[in-house]
């Protein structure tokens, strides 16, 4: 039987598989057993009620989607009364995702989570329709490292940093976020993007620019995971683009330790315990006894040359 399991600094999961924030919540439990994820990842939270942006949120392109959802949220109280004694009732450990306007208030809210019944917070530092300084802190390096410490000096949580692919120098950021303290990096959240509905003229999405998020976008992500896990010694979480399972494998080769998965419940809201069987009968097939072995394990040097293996092959 294959060995699922993965360690994300010293938090075990029972496999690498899990939601992406904004993707999951209780209700989908009437569908597909809860119990079988890797971990729950609360929708971000933050202080106080936001009611998000206008509508339309969502708009489909080829590949994927685009949206601006704007983070709406009933704020910290009702998720501590309400949202944390819902997922209690589960099995996998609980990630609670927040987010603030200023690095004061992100540290007062990781203090604020850090309760019974939370197992990590993961600090969506990288919404992409969010400035620099006003929420997305993960576009710049010493912003980064500054919320990151704040952060971890008000919690023994382990702290996960959602990582910005819009960075111009995400390795930078991922190097900036371990220094301040991080114990794993999610790599990463949506591409910043613009799509026209040409018989209106006008943008699709109300907020005009929405994240892109789908099978598209996976290459970039891919090389960016790549990138960090050769950067800095913390576990990394891989998300972007994942629809069937030799995603996933591709990830963990990449250097992930674990995935997370949105865009495609959209498409299939059973999609994660298929994942997890096509991971364990993927691994049966090809000899992996562990999945953790897989992290990292991607051959890491160039394909031979097709003209120099072919001449080789006749000499």
């Amino acid at each position: 039987m294959v060995d699922l399991r993965v360690n994300v600094a010293g938090l075990e999961l029972a496999n690498p598989i899990m939601h992406g924030s904004g993707t999951f919540s209780t209700e989908i439990g009437q569908v597909i057993d809860i119990n079988r994820l890797g971990a729950m990842v609360a929708k971000t939270v933050s202080r106080d009620f936001r009611s998000g942006n206008p509508p339309p949120r969502v708009a489909e392109v080829e590949g994927g989607m685009i949206n601006s959802i704007g983070l709406p949220t009933k704020g910290l109280r009702h998720f501590l009364e309400t949202q944390l004694p819902e997922y209690k009732h589960f099995k996998p450990p609980l990630i609670c995702s927040v987010s603030a306007e200023t690095a004061d208030d992100f540290a007062n809210m990781v203090a604020d989570v850090s309760v019974p019944g939370v197992d990590a917070i993961e600090l969506n530092i990288s919404c992409p329709t969010r400035k620099p300084g006003g929420g997305n802190f993960a576009l710049n390096e010493e912003h980064t490292h500054k919320v990151v410490a704040m952060c971890r000096a008000r919690t023994e949580k382990p702290i996960w940093a959602k990582l910005s692919p819009n960075a111009g120098d995400v390795v930078g950021v991922a190097e900036a976020a371990a220094a301040g303290g991080a114990n794993a990096l999610t790599v990463a959240n949506t591409i910043l993007g613009l799509k026209i509905d040409v018989n209106r003229r006008r943008p699709s999405i109300g907020n005009k620019l929405g994240g892109l998020s789908g099978p598209g976008i996976k290459p970039i992500i891919m090389r960016m995971v790549y990138q960090c896990a050769k950067a800095v010694n913390i576990p990394i979480i891989g998300v972007g683009g994942i629809v069937k399972v030799e995603d996933v494998v591709e990830y963990l080769l990449a250097g992930a330790t674990a995935v997370q998965v949105g865009y495609a419940t959209f498409r299939n809201p059973t999609v994660m315990p298929a994942l997890i069987d096509g991971l364990a009968a993927w691994c049966e097939r090809n000899g992996v006894a562990r999945v953790a072995d897989l992290t990292g394990a991607m051959i890491d040097e160039a394909p031979a040359d097709t003209y120099v293996a072919a001449g080789a092959a006749l000499g």
